[in-house]
């Protein structure tokens, strides 16, 4: 199995456009942190084509980097599908930007997110209008093959609350999380891009993972707050803090078999400065802090 990290921010991306917050300001600089695109990455099993889990606004530079297999005559993808673990716009707008394919995309996904993706914000009924798509429906705690592919992937639940245009929509929707499993080499990753909820079950499936990739969305619960950009919390917005006790760094220091690296990194949070104490302390926890084009052979 070969996992590459496509984009390791969140939403608006590493800087963020609109931001001059002292993280965004080190980015533009070019000594302390690196930039990074938005959350998606890209998964090849033993035998088969690479799929695209998420796609991000960054979608067509975040494909530029793969090759593979897949890849024949003047117009070809090197994707064979998309996987969605949600129906926010950072993972979904980059379905729009598929339109140019050459034939129908196959795009996985929960039921809710289907619904979501057709009523609240239609990209799925846009793209069926331009190449065509083939949706292949995920059921949580179930695992299903991926065409043509040796890798299996199975949802679970984590919690979160529905993206923000479904507000009176009366669509439920909660973000799941992925566990990919190669049947012709091995190797289990789970993908963890928004955590909302960490429980015993949750705690499971980590430790029974080779390589774990999980939200590491934010620092401190009021991150935003504390900068005066935002009102709600880490965990108002489905995403639980990384410090403090009952955070998720603390949960994964004392999982000793897998690898594990944080993905989903907001703009402002600290772990992105290369040389500050949030990112010193996540190394001590035995936590890496992935960046684009980051690539683990399992």
């Amino acid at each position: 199995m070969r996992i590459r990290i496509l984009g390791s921010a969140a939403g608006g991306g590493f800087p963020q456009w609109n931001c001059r917050c002292p993280t965004c300001e080190a980015a533009r600089e070019g000594v302390r942190a690196r930039p990074r695109t938005q959350s998606s990455l890209a998964i090849r099993g033993g035998e088969g084509h690479w799929f695209l889990v998420n796609a991000s606004p960054d979608a067509r530079q975040q494909l530029e980097s793969i090759t593979g297999p897949h890849q024949d005559g003047v117009r070809s993808s090197p994707i064979a599908g998309v996987l969605l673990t949600d129906a926010e716009i950072d993972h979904t707008a980059g379905l729009l930007l598929l339109r140019e394919s050459a034939s129908a995309v196959h795009v996985y996904g929960g039921a809710g997110v289907e619904r979501a993706l057709r009523q609240g914000y239609p990209v799925l009924s846009i793209l069926e209008r331009y190449c065509g798509l083939e949706w292949q429906a995920l059921e949580h705690d179930r695992a299903s093959a991926l065409h043509g592919s040796s890798l299996t992937v199975e949802p679970f639940a984590v919690g979160g609350d529905a993206p923000r245009y479904l507000d009176g929509s009366g669509i439920e929707l909660q973000a799941s999380a992925f566990v990919f499993r190669d049947s012709a080499g091995g190797g289990v990753l789970t993908y963890v891009p928004g955590l909302a909820r960490l429980d015993d079950a949750v705690l499971a499936r980590l430790a029974a993972s080779d390589l774990v990739l999980i939200d590491g969305t934010f620092w401190r619960d009021d991150e935003l707050a504390m900068l005066g950009i935002s009102t709600r919390s880490a965990r108002d917005m489905g995403h639980l803090p990384l410090s403090g006790p009952g955070g998720t760094l603390e949960a994964l220091a004392a999982l000793e078999r897998p690898r594990k690296a944080l993905v989903h990194i907001n703009n402002t949070n600290p772990i992105l400065l290369e040389d500050s104490p949030e990112r010193a302390a996540v190394l001590r926890a035995g936590v890496e802090v992935a960046y684009d084009g980051l690539e683990v052979e399992l």
